[in-house]
């Protein structure tokens, strides 16, 4: 059995670089949650992503986010990821 836990990344994109960065975060996996704030922090858009929310399913939020990128100048991602821990009990 394992447990998961919760690490948070942050990155700071520039609003041209939004789309493309958020489409290689989805792609790498293993994320729970996807959040866009400004550079004031405020938090602009907050995406759940679940285990198999990709392609068409994903394509909605990306709409939104291209239109927020034509917006904001510079803004930050924040990505919650999710990692499985071995179980200690052996």
């Amino acid at each position: 059995m394992s447990e998961a836990k919760d690490r948070v990344e942050e990155f700071e994109v520039k609003g041209e670089e939004l789309v493309g960065r958020i489409k290689e975060l989805v792609h790498e996996g293993n994320i729970r949650r996807i959040i866009i704030k400004d550079s004031d922090g405020k938090t602009l858009v907050e995406i759940p992503l679940t285990i198999g929310v990709v392609g068409a399913l994903l394509a909605p939020a990306l709409a939104a986010i291209g239109a927020l990128a034509a917006l904001v100048a510079e803004c930050k991602i924040t990505v919650v990821r999710t990692d499985a821990e071995p179980d200690s009990r052996d």
